[in-house]
């Protein structure tokens, strides 16, 4: 049977694109993780990465209760294109990356990042990196070829497979010396930390990195069962956990990552967690960056705070800031780096610490933020409050609305765009000028980014793949972010 990956996309009901394939874990069916993942590695082969022969294919996955049944399909699958596939187990996705990198094969993770354990999802890694949005239509218009009888009606494995292959911890182990062996083996002596660790599948690796350094680390709220924490929308429950903790332990700070863990979660030594596109700037001091790379809808506090000669913006999602991260490099910048409004932090260039070198990992990493933010608060003698104080006073928040039909969201934006500067300009203010005042300015980067003259901003971005219509904000208190995105929000949800 031969299966066209372009038609499994629009009939199984699990999106496919540059983040991977997505969706119901009950849709994910055998033959579509099967499928895919042969589709993708055929891919591969078309544009001269791979040419099989035994050659390896990494493997690893997240702690969801789908995810050891879609690694054996995923597995499977490259054994049967003849290549070696090696089952990395349950470890981080900047790990699985990371062994991809060092050894210049393909590296697939199983993961649903944050989302509920319902749903699952398969990352896919070139050789040379992160699959972007040039790779989208090659491995769409691949043609799978499926062994009759492999899967029964269902699109389930129609007998028992192979037991999976052994677990090889090259990949977790390497991961861990990364840091381990950059970093001195003192260089977090002194600090109280906890690690939250929930469902995170690094949860032990971190405990691993940090004592390693020196913390003192106290593993907190470990749970057998999946928790789907999003690094950008923080669950209330776990910012009533942070604070309570921090009042218990007094801890210098605690910290945590999301389920495949490449996102990083920081608190404070209150309890109180910073956002990823505050982390992410702090680690980029840390970091001595000379360029970096940031979504259009992250903190403007990374240009106002002047610590950097370079600032790109770019659209929302990894593949885009990877492009920029490639174009900065191309252009001359020694120390270049991106992070994203969920906290994922990409390194472009090797870093030099002393006579050791940390080597560039351009793929969302959690770790790098978490020791970069402690250990510049370290450098310059401040607590974890006190280092995020040093910054400008901007402050995000972000909500959307959700059954905002797709057509809806075009043509609001093109109520905006007309091609006329000053018109776009008052159409703009007509909508939103009681909230924030005058417009001077409209970024289309991403959707709509509405600056005012009291350098509040709303930024509307309808979304791509779905009925919603997202919303960010940005303002001069926590407060006031949290006031005009709710407002925002309530006036674009009226009947037109």
């Amino acid at each position: 049977m031969n299966l066209s990956i372009r038609d499994l996309m629009a009939s199984s009901g699990v999106a496919f694109g540059t983040s991977g394939a997505r969706g119901l874990a009950t849709a994910m069916t055998d033959q579509v993780c099967y499928a895919y993942t042969c589709g993708f590695l055929q891919y591969l082969e078309s544009i001269g990465e791979l040419k099989r022969a035994g050659e390896r294919v990494a493997v690893g996955g997240d702690f969801r209760p789908s995810t050891d049944r879609v690694m054996l399909a995923v597995l499977q699958a490259a054994a049967d294109l003849g290549y070696a596939p090696v089952n990395c187990g349950q470890t981080p996705s900047p790990a699985v990356a990371l062994f991809g990198l060092v050894h210049h094969i393909p590296a697939i993770m199983v993961t649903g990042s944050h989302i509920p354990d319902d749903r699952n999802g398969i990352k896919f890694n070139k050789c040379a990196g992160e699959v972007l949005k040039s790779d989208e239509a090659g491995i769409a218009g691949q043609s799978v070829e499926i062994k009759a009888g492999l899967f029964d009606a269902g699109g389930w494995f129609s007998a028992p497979q192979p037991r999976p292959r052994p677990v090889s911890p090259a990949a977790g182990a390497a991961y861990v010396q990364r840091y381990l062996s950059v970093f001195p083996a003192d260089a977090l002596t002194g600090l109280n930390l906890g690690v939250y660790q929930h469902s995170a599948v690094g949860r032990d690796v971190l405990v691993e990195i940090l004592a390693g350094l020196g913390a003192r680390v106290t593993p907190l709220g470990r749970s057998d069962k999946f928790i789907p924490v999003d690094t950008e929308a923080i669950r209330p429950e776990d910012v009533a956990l942070a604070r309570q903790w921090a009042g218990e332990h007094h801890f210098d700070a605690i910290v945590s990552a999301d389920g495949d863990s490449d996102r990083p979660l920081i608190s404070d030594e209150h309890g109180e967690w910073l956002r990823g596109d505050v982390t992410g700037i702090l680690c980029a001091k840390f970091l001595g960056a000379d360029s970096v790379s940031t979504p259009v809808s992250c903190n403007t506090a990374v240009e106002k705070c002047g610590w950097f000669p370079e600032v790109r913006r770019t659209r929302i999602g990894s593949p885009y800031v990877i492009v920029s991260l490639q174009q900065a490099s191309a252009a001359g910048a020694h120390r270049v780096v991106g992070y994203e409004a969920n906290g994922g932090f990409l390194l472009n260039s090797d870093i030099p610490f002393g006579d050791r070198t940390l080597a560039a990992l351009p793929t969302r990493d959690a770790v790098i933020v978490i020791l970069g933010v402690l250990l510049l608060a370290r450098r310059e003698g401040k607590t974890v409050a006190g280092l995020a104080a040093t910054l400008p006073a901007r402050f995000t928040a972000s909500d959307r609305i959700k059954n905002f039909p797709t057509a809806r969201g075009a043509a609001l934006l093109a109520r905006f765009s007309t091609g006329r500067p000053a018109e776009d300009l008052a159409a703009v203010e007509s909508v939103f000028g009681g909230l924030a005042g005058r417009v001077v300015a409209l970024d289309r980067t991403d959707g709509l980014r509405c600056t005012f003259a009291n350098e509040e901003i709303i930024h509307l971005r309808p979304s791509g793949n779905a009925p919603e219509l997202r919303c960010y904000t940005e303002a001069a208190t926590e407060a006031r972010a949290r006031e005009l995105n709710a407002a925002a929000l309530q006036h674009l949800a009226r009947p037109v």
